[in-house]
């Protein structure tokens, strides 16, 4: 009896396998290593993004790549697999076949049998990681935009020739390993501003200096500083010779919307900000008593607004020296986002916490504890509890194990 031939076919043929049926394999002319042929597990909420090509790539050849959303990081990770996955192209791919006849079985005598073109080790997985975005702040701390710099257009040329550290929106996503959202949170939380297509952060003793002048102008045109109308704010700073563009930042840094329509703009100071302001400039000197320390921050506080210690956590440390208590700076912005770095830092500025001073420093990290099975922690409780340090050092050496 003359024996069926074999007829090559590609993935159509797994596709349409009937439940619990088998299908003979075979090496494909062509099959190889194929290093540029990668297999990525997606999450079903992904599948759309991939499928519409609305994800990026990130990362510069010394990092681990990362694979961006519209709003999301998420880090890529390789797992290998024990199990054999085979690699099997569609017969459409001319580029995987020397020829259609190859491909493809016309004769419905002949017995269909899939063409192997790779031997997979393992797949890419992704997961979900915080945005990295510490580099951010390095790369605009660079230049900042101090006092008296002129980056007018036309001057731009000779300013490329000139400066180092400015860098386009372009050039920050080519850098900075986060989605185009998270990217823009983070320059807004480092007080950015764009510049002549530029970004640029503005050096603190010239936004010191614009903040306190607007203060000066709010009492000498008895402003209200709950509406302060932004044309006639801008318009009083620009005649004091600041740049209109910098003006209209200060009320976006320290201010909030509270009106907006097509005749004029209201923006109400935010009495925290403010204050956090002037305390974060009287501690660049050191650190200093408690008690000189709010007289002199009294003393700078606006008349109108209240200034609370408490406005200050996360942004001061307290000690006891004696009869005596200090404070000094050590602001929760200063401090990296990879977990294991902040607690590396943590505990190297104290070797132990107190819960009050601790939690300020680390609450960010609270969210990605809870998604966690605290069983994985080696404890039955998490940090919504007020201290329990068994948790604390599991969460501390668990993540150190991972980064």
């Amino acid at each position: 009896m003359e024996q069926p031939q074999l007829g090559c076919s590609g993935a159509e043929a797994i596709l349409n396998q009937p439940p619990s049926s088998s299908i003979s394999i075979a090496y494909h002319p062509l099959f190889g290593p194929h290093d540029d042929l990668i297999l990525l597990e997606l999450d079903e909420k992904l599948l759309p993004e991939v499928l519409q090509q609305r994800i990026t790539l990130r990362g510069q050849p010394d990092e681990d790549a990362v694979l961006c959303t519209k709003s999301k990081t998420y880090a890529v990770k390789f797992v290998g697999t024990s199990n054999s996955v085979f690699l099997i192209p569609p017969s459409d791919q001319s580029e995987f076949c020397e020829n259609s006849l190859d491909c493809i079985g016309k004769d419905h005598d002949q017995q269909v049998v899939a063409s192997v073109i790779k031997v997979a080790p393992g797949n890419m997985e992704l997961v979900e990681v915080a945005p990295r975005v510490d580099k951010l702040k390095l790369l605009l701390s660079v230049n900042p935009y101090r006092f008296g710099e002129d980056i007018e257009m036309e001057d731009l040329e000779e300013t490329e020739k000139s400066y180092t550290g400015l860098y386009k929106w372009d050039d920050l996503v080519e850098q900075v390993q986060a989605s185009d959202e998270e990217l823009r949170s983070a320059l807004k939380a480092l007080s950015a501003v764009e510049i002549d297509g530029y970004w640029r952060i503005v050096d603190d003793k010239y936004m010191d200096t614009i903040l306190s002048m607007l203060l000066h102008d709010s009492v000498l045109n008895d402003w209200s500083l709950d509406l302060l109308n932004e044309d006639e704010v801008v318009s009083m700073l620009e005649s004091d010779g600041f740049p209109q563009k910098l003006a209209r930042h200060c009320l976006h840094v320290y201010g909030t919307n509270v009106d907006e329509n097509v005749d004029k703009r209201v923006w109400r100071l935010d009495e925290k900000r403010v204050c956090v302001h002037f305390a974060r400039e009287i501690l660049k000197e050191g650190k200093r008593k408690m008690d000189t320390f709010m007289v002199k921050w009294m003393q700078k506080i606006p008349e109108g607004m209240r200034a609370s210690f408490d406005m200050l956590e996360g942004e001061v440390l307290t000690e006891r020296l004696g009869v005596e208590t200090w404070v000094r700076a050590f602001s929760v912005s200063s401090l990296p986002s990879s977990p294991a770095e902040r607690f590396s830092i943590l505990f190297r500025e104290r070797p132990k916490w107190e819960w009050k001073d601790l939690q300020p420093y680390i609450r960010r990290f609270a969210s990605q504890i809870h998604s966690k099975n605290t069983t994985d922690l080696g404890c039955r409780t998490c940090f919504q509890c007020k201290i329990v340090w068994t948790c604390f050092f599991d969460w501390y050496f668990w993540v150190s194990s991972i980064v």
